[in-house]
């Protein structure tokens, strides 16, 4: 087959013959998905028959999908708790893989107000490195020439634990950057980062960010793409550059590092880079000083192409600030991952953000799909489908099988099939179920929502005072963004109404009452700002569902959306704010011991 007839392009042929061999493999496993998928599910059962999980459902050795689905049920993190406790516990045995379970890796949604516990083995890095190594082979037929120069990447790790048994226990992008696939990577012309190792894998974030910031800075001119995992993070970075670009500038005109930066691996490293220039000190203090920071990104980085962030779900919000910050350069969302498992790229990866699918590589799990009526609360287990038969339009929330010991597990992300790659099928990422607010990493569910408004409502009993109706709004328009959230208050007796001291420690009880995710946020990363609480006349709520019925809403079905994001609602809701109170310092984070 000829290296340019791999994968159509506007753009042409592969760059390289590497690349061309990456486009062909994508090519042969989106061709024949459904043998792929036989395949792997043959291969999991095989090798976990003898599992206690497995035998548990009599599946005595059957590897055939029907059997599979038949015998093997539906689950949720909650049915499995119990097996992955165990294992956190130190129980070495087949539980649930016959390999053993290398590490945990900690997912950013929570159970019980804990991060997840996702069992993993060694081998899943490969895979993992698979789908990485796809990635700029196909983003090199819509942007030529990335060999050229480099990218700014603004990567961190996040802190780990250790569980009873002794498995670290982090999250899978620290895993992957703490891993040899990762530190002694081969060099590749086309994925070459600016920021060393050491400011990557520093476990400070301040430190890590300055130092990766002050690469950056020293290599402008080669900068072509920069990037983030999520647009919170590059969103936060630029933010970073604001608050410190005069002494980012100073250690630049001096060739010396900030006092403050005192890792000993990266000094050590820095040494290399460390020069006096105080041209460029001048420009950056000359550009930084500007009120002005609109196309910011490209006038300190003018070779820049693209963004390389994840502008899908909940990152959508932050779109109109990187247009601003970057004067509207494209943002790619390259592929599509959780703890879990890997799942797929997006082939076409300089389209709308708006209009991006990924593609689900059939080599990766096991997938199957399970209905989803956003009208309907009640979900159709018995009518799951598999990779190959979805249809497009529908949405489905996926269900995985994967390699390291999770079997038809309910991964949460409700997808939307907007059409096919061969027989692969391609999905936009709609939403996480039932999360209501998300800044950064953090999930924050309904119910979650209801025990912090609860809990900090104790705290105006005192004052014969009560929340009558509340609802939310994730404020992107601050960095770092934070959750704002609207109270309508009773208050039964106007001479003893609670002060604005007691409103602000209503927030921060709030604080107190989210996940771990959230609050490591707040503390740990700085991505996410102090709660505001903003009281609202009484009244505004019964407005709320008069514009809701204005706009065709039923009276007897009309419920307080707990979360919103609509304009008109918004302005609503602003224009009847009597107060505003912020969480007044910090809440409480440590690093989870796990039990």
């Amino acid at each position: 087959m000829a290296v340019d007839s791999v994968l159509s392009s506007p753009l042409g042929p592969p760059a390289c013959e590497k690349d061309a061999k990456a486009l062909q493999f994508i090519e042969e496993m989106t061709r024949n998905a459904d043998a792929v998928q036989e395949r792997v599910l043959n291969e999991i059962l095989t090798r976990n028959s003898q599992t206690e999980y497995l035998k548990r459902f009599k599946l005595d050795g059957v590897s055939d999908r029907e059997t599979f689905k038949t015998k093997i049920p539906v689950v949720t993190y909650e049915d499995l708790q119990p097996e992955i406790q165990r294992i956190a516990n130190g129980d070495r045995s087949p539980i649930l893989s016959a390999h053993p379970i290398s590490e945990f890796l900690t997912s950013s949604g929570t159970s019980a107000g804990e991060r997840k516990l996702m069992p993993t083995i060694k081998e899943e890095l490969d895979r993992r490195q698979l789908l990485y190594s796809l990635l700029m082979p196909v983003m090199n037929l819509y942007v030529p020439g990335l060999d050229k120069g480099k990218g700014l990447y603004f990567l961190f790790i996040k802190s780990e634990t250790k569980t009873p048994g002794g498995l670290l226990a982090r999250p899978v992008l620290t895993s992957y950057y703490k891993s040899e696939h990762f530190k002694r990577r081969p060099h590749d012309p086309y994925n070459v980062y600016t920021s060393p190792n050491e400011a990557i894998l520093c476990a400070d974030s301040f430190q890590s960010m300055y130092t990766q910031m002050l690469c950056g800075l020293y290599e402008r001119e080669q900068v072509l793409r920069l990037g983030a995992v999520f647009a919170s993070g590059l969103v936060r970075a630029i933010r970073f550059l604001q608050l410190h670009w005069p002494q980012l500038a100073h250690d630049i005109r001096t060739g010396t590092l900030n006092h403050e930066i005192t890792d000993p691996s990266i000094c050590e490293r820095m040494g290399l880079v460390m020069r006096p220039n105080s041209k460029l000190a001048d420009f950056i203090a000359d550009e930084c000083s500007k009120e002005n920071w609109e196309g910011i990104i490209t006038r300190i980085w003018p070779k820049t192409k693209y963004l390389d962030v994840i502008v899908t779900g909940a990152m959508a919000q932050y779109i109109p600030t990187l247009d601003y910050y970057s004067g509207g350069l494209p943002k790619a969302c390259t592929m599509y991952a959780a703890s879990e498992c890997y799942f797929g790229l997006n082939l076409n990866p300089m389209c709308k953000p708006s209009e991006v699918s990924y593609t689900i590589m059939p080599n990766m799990g096991y997938f199957e799909f399970l209905p989803h009526d956003p009208n309907s609360s009640r979900d159709s287990i018995r009518n799951l489908v598999d990779l190959v038969d979805v249809k497009v339009g529908k949405e489905y929330e996926l269900v995985i099988t994967t390699y390291a010991g999770l079997y038809r597990y309910r991964v949460g992300d409700i997808l939307r099939v907007t059409g096919f790659h061969n027989s692969a099928p391609q999905f936009h990422f709609v939403r996480r179920k039932n999360v209501l607010l998300s800044i950064d990493s953090d999930k924050t569910d309904e119910a979650e929502l209801q025990r912090a408004v609860e809990n900090a409502s104790k705290l105006l009993k005192e004052f014969n005072t009560s929340v009558v109706e509340y609802t939310s709004y994730a404020d992107t328009k601050t960095i770092p963004g934070h959750y704002v959230i609207y109270w309508e208050l009773l208050m039964k007796d106007l001479n003893n109404s609670p002060s604005d001291e007691v409103l602000n420690k209503c927030c921060l009880a709030m604080e107190e009452s989210l996940n771990t995710v959230y609050r490591q946020g707040r503390v740990a990363c700085n991505s996410i700002g102090p709660l505001e609480i903003r009281v609202v006349k009484n009244g505004t709520f019964e407005e709320l569902m008069d514009y809701a019925i204005s706009r065709g809403a039923s009276i007897n079905q009309y419920k307080v959306p707990r979360c919103v994001s609509f304009a008109p609602i918004l302005e609503l809701l602003d224009s009847r704010v009597m107060s505003r109170h912020f969480s007044p310092s910090l809440p409480q984070w440590t690093p989870e011991r796990r039990r």
